[in-house]
């Protein structure tokens, strides 16, 4: 009988969650760990990714100006080259392929990307939380920070057993439960780790008693984002200033 209840409640958690979603994309459910989890190696060359706002612009050639967003399958469409893949390059690598491919329709092709909007450099946080939903990261922002963005915890909220969720370079997720009581207490601060992009920050409202089982339902079924491909959900998002 306990177990069915606590079916029946995980699977409206799950449902809540999903609302105001436009689509969800099954990935596999992450390997939970009690080690740190990956961190960034420093500044990189930025890699364009689905969701982020171009601004391409010809000089010389103003009328060929447009702002396109990259599609979730890594996609922009353009006026004469038709289909060309951006996601994955940098913007000047992405120049030089605009420049190749507009060399047969323009005499002297100088074509500049620029991004307006970082469309992938967002968090989630779900489950028992005010607000749930994307977060845009603009600059530092920890757990305890992204989850007083979405309005803090519910009453009902499990703060001893926060879930997140952060995919590695090689595309593997990993999981860790975090204590967040002990983060305001000031027992333990370093529980408040520092978000990355595409983070998953979950709230749960009861005890979860097998973590790899509820990964299992939680990622599978509603984790709002693809594979290296960045959130995939509608409305309900907010902005760190």
């Amino acid at each position: 009988m306990r177990s069915q209840l606590w079916k029946r409640r995980l699977l409206t958690g799950l449902l809540l969650l999903t609302a105001g979603c436009v689509q969800y994309t099954p990935v596999g459910a992450p390997y939970i760990t009690d080690q740190p989890l990956p961190a960034s190696n420093g500044p990189t060359p930025y890699k364009l990714a689905p969701g982020d706002l171009l601004s391409i612009k010809f000089w010389g050639n103003t009328e060929l100006n447009e702002d396109v967003p990259i599609r979730p399958d890594g996609g922009i469409s353009l006026a004469y080259v038709g289909e060309v893949q951006a996601a994955g390059h940098t913007p000047a690598e992405l120049d030089a392929e605009l420049i190749h491919r507009y060399a047969g329709e323009l005499a002297r092709p100088r074509i500049t990307v620029l991004v307006r909007d970082f469309g992938s450099q967002r968090v989630y946080v779900g489950g028992e939380v005010a607000k749930p939903g994307v977060i845009v990261l603009k600059g530092s922002l920890t757990v305890m920070q992204a989850v007083q963005e979405a309005g803090s915890f519910l009453p009902s909220a499990r703060r001893k057993q926060v879930v997140l969720i952060r995919t590695d370079q090689d595309g593997k997720r990993l999981a860790r439960s975090l204590d967040l009581r002990q983060v305001v207490s000031g027992e333990k601060p370093e529980q408040d780790l520092r978000l990355q992009a595409l983070d998953v920050v979950f709230v749960p409202r009861t005890r979860i008693n097998n973590l790899d089982l509820f990964m299992e339902y939680y990622v599978r079924q509603v984790l709002p984002v693809s594979p290296g491909l960045g959130f995939v959900v509608g409305g309900g998002s907010s902005t760190h200033p």
